[in-house]
């Protein structure tokens, strides 16, 4: 049995074999064609031209020599001159190119006649010989020698003539025996191609496109196919391979069933065993797998389809992660869904997470919705605790910062440095504390709904300039620069003033607290076409990295940043009543560089078209 290489061989052989003849015909037809083209051009043309200009440089010497036998020897000599030099540089290209039989005698012959013919030449050119002599000698001498180089050099131009023809009547039936020569390789290469291609068709092609129509019946899932093995070649030791390959397929899709049922299973009860509502979903947006909680509270049942619930909410984060590509929270981490279970007041915070492959390719989302029902009601229970708590000891203070008051003015008695000096800190703890209940009072206002803002057109400029005007005086005491940077055409913000003013008194502050002298705090503006972001910006100790998420959480206080810093209340309400207003705030540091506190208000402009 032949293999595929002896079959390419066989049938690129004879190809080459034929290329090969043709070839070599070719070049021996070419060769013979090239030495009759030589002849023609290099041998017999040179001679023919030759032997021309030496009869048509003979013809111009005898009208020379007549002209001087008519009287005019300068005219007829200068004739005779040229082209005597020419007949002998003629004659000697002839002399040099002897290519035909007997031609060598009559070049010799030729240049003997002519050195007879250049002798009484002399006699004529000789003016000291009268015209009668001379006309005695053209007529008896001259002339006949004359008649006698120009017919040798006529014969001479004939026999390479002669010999011309004869080369290419030589080249012609080179030609004719060449073309009668293809006439039959090219038809027996041809006839060799096509049983080679037929040959290959039956041999290669068909059982490749048997082979490549398995494979995708294969691609398709269908694992049960299997090849015809009709030759042992290459190709059916391929075709054998494949069915291997085929047979270790269905043995590893039987295997990958089995392992992917005891996984389905298994994650199936770990899921039902989970506590929150988590449910997987395809990229078609059907539901996969769910825990009970997500089955029985949200209805979030294997095969049903996002966009087939009735909760709104959860279509948008589903769509609004499909769209960006990462995990999506609702508002930011921190609003809560209300949700009624069996009539039960509930609340949740939702989170849906695209799921990708290896190439960053969408498999799937996981859908995790975490139920903070008794987070919120520790929340709301804190902040009734702290609200009682704030509302019942701002009385008794407000008793005991009168009392320190009086004492330090002294209007029930003297007192003495000491006690002067215990009544100052006891006055300082009291304002301190002052601030905090009413801070923690702000913020059960604010997350109650409670605290009415009163929202205007302000100007952005007069805004800023207010803000930093109550602070430039500290600023100067503490020797820190204080400035602003902002455009000429910034627009008005909708804002409750008061409210806006205590955000950036909480920032201005903490940016003057951690910086030192020499440094300086830069407040910015700048607007795009929905809203004005304001920055203040300082130069002083910065923030650790790891502290940073935090900054903004109630009683907070970075680490290591001195015992003065408050209760850490001040950013918690300045995000409140910036994300009251509609606008967001977030914070950049770097460790021994600084921080940078930005916010954003909604133009005025783009508020009341809303």
């Amino acid at each position: 049995m032949l293999g595929i290489r002896q079959k390419f061989l066989l049938g690129f052989g004879g190809l080459l074999a034929i290329i090969l003849i043709i070839g070599g015909q070719s070049l021996v037809h070419l060769n013979k064609l090239g030495n009759s083209i030589d002849v023609i051009l290099r041998e017999n043309y040179r001679s023919v031209i030759a032997c021309q200009n030496m009869k048509e440089a003979l013809e111009r010497m005898d009208s020379g020599m007549l002209f001087i036998l008519m009287g005019d020897t300068r005219e007829g000599r200068a004739l005779v001159d040229k082209n005597e030099a020419v007949f002998e540089k003629e004659m000697g290209i002839e002399l040099s190119n002897i290519t035909v039989a007997g031609e060598g005698e009559k070049a010799a012959r030729l240049k003997d006649l002519f050195q007879q013919f250049r002798v009484d030449l002399q006699i004529i050119k000789d003016a000291g010989k009268t015209i009668d002599s001379r006309r005695e000698i053209y007529f008896n001498r001259l002339f006949p020698l004359f008649q006698q180089i120009k017919n040798t050099a006529d014969e001479i131009l004939q026999m390479n003539q002669r010999n011309m023809m004869d080369a290419n009547n030589r080249a012609r039936q080179s030609a004719a025996g060449a073309r009668e020569q293809m006439y039959v390789l090219l038809p027996a290469g041809a006839l060799l191609a096509v049983v080679f291609i037929v040959l290959t068709g039956k041999w290669i092609l068909r059982p490749i496109q048997r082979l490549i129509r398995s494979a995708e019946e294969i691609k398709n899932g269908n694992l049960d196919l299997v090849v015809t093995v009709e030759t042992r070649d290459e190709i059916g030791r391929l075709s054998e391979a494949f069915n291997d390959m085929a047979e270790g397929l269905r043995f590893k899709k039987r295997s990958d069933q089995a392992k992917l049922v005891r996984i389905q299973d298994s994650t199936q009860r770990t899921f039902s065993s989970l506590p929150d509502a988590v449910a997987v979903i395809d990229p078609d947006g059907r539901v996969d797998l769910a825990t009970e909680s997500a089955k029985n509270v949200f209805g979030l049942k294997p095969g049903i389809r996002i966009d087939d619930l009735s909760l709104q909410w959860l279509k948008d984060l589903y769509h609004a992660a499909l769209a960006k590509g990462y995990a999506t929270n609702s508002d930011q981490d921190r609003a809560m869904i209300q949700h009624f279970d069996k009539g039960e007041e509930r609340f949740f915070q939702p989170r849906v997470a695209p799921i990708l492959d290896r190439e960053k390719e969408l498999t799937g989302l996981v859908i995790t919705i975490e139920d903070v029902t008794m987070v919120r009601s520790q929340d709301e229970l804190k902040r009734g605790v702290l609200s009682v708590a704030s509302h019942q000891l701002k009385t008794p203070l407000t008793s005991v910062r009168m009392a320190i008051h009086l004492l330090l003015e002294e209007k029930v008695g003297p007192l003495n440095e000491k006690q002067a000096e215990l009544l100052v800190a006891a006055r300082e703890d009291s304002d301190r504390l002052h601030h905090i209940l009413n801070d923690l009072l702000d913020i059960g206002r604010i997350e109650a709904g409670k605290d009415r803002m009163e929202f205007k057109s302000v100007s952005t400029h007069a805004m800023v300039l207010e803000a930093l005007e109550s602070f430039r005086v500290p600023a100067q005491d503490q020797g820190i620069e204080l400035s602003s940077a902002l455009a000429d055409d910034l627009p008005e913000v909708r804002v409750d003033p008061i409210r806006i003013q205590q955000v950036f008194a909480n920032l201005i502050s903490n940016a003057l607290k951690y910086t030192s002298a020499g440094e300086k705090v830069t407040v910015t503006a700048k607007a795009d076409e929905a809203d004005v972001h304001f920055s203040i910006a300082d130069t002083g100790q910065g923030i650790p990295k790891q502290f940073l998420p935090r900054v903004f959480e109630q009683f907070f206080r970075v680490p290591g940043q001195g015992k003065e810093t408050g209760a850490g209340l001040g950013l918690a309400i300045a995000r409140q009543i910036v994300e009251a207003h509609g606008g967001t705030i977030e914070a950049e540091s770097a460790e021994g560089k600084g921080s940078v506190f930005t916010f954003s208000l909604q133009r005025a402009d783009r508020a009341l078209k809303e």
